[in-house]
């Protein structure tokens, strides 16, 4: 079986940050969602779990970072292409995200940009020519 994971993120308006994560392509699985929790699926093997701060704080005892005005986490995913990537971070901002809090990375055989959600979690989403970047390994090898 695949490892999967499970990005469990304090979220201050529940039903804001579902409507976010649907924006970016995200579907709520009803099974694992009440009205303190949404499990947003991206993946077969990717999960968000999108928390009320009373929920997420039975989980821990540390304060809830404002993840506006600190960074304690970025959280990568890769995408099929550099138009995906585009697409993915328009979708973001028209979701009610913030686009490119960091910078744009443009490498030729990598494509990389940034969006936060409505709670400034910061996500990336990137897009690399794994054959460019095998051919650019084994230049760097001989």
């Amino acid at each position: 079986m695949a490892k999967m994971i499970f990005v469990n993120l304090p979220v201050t308006d529940l039903d804001r940050s579902i409507s976010f994560y649907e924006a970016i392509g995200a579907e709520k699985n009803p099974q694992f969602s009440d009205e303190t929790a949404a499990c947003m699926v991206l993946s077969e093997t990717i999960y968000v779990m999108l928390l009320t701060h009373p929920k997420y704080e039975g989980f821990t005892d540390k304060p809830i970072a404002d993840a506006h005005g600190s960074s304690g986490v970025l959280l990568a995913l890769s995408g099929d292409s550099r138009e995906e990537v585009d697409a993915t971070v328009a979708r973001a901002t028209g979701g009610g995200g913030k686009a490119d809090p960091g910078p744009v990375q443009d490498h030729g055989f990598m494509y990389g940009r940034s969006f936060e959600d409505p709670d400034g979690h910061h996500w990336e989403i990137f897009w690399m020519d794994m054959d460019a970047a095998s051919a650019m390994e084994a230049e760097h090898a001989a």
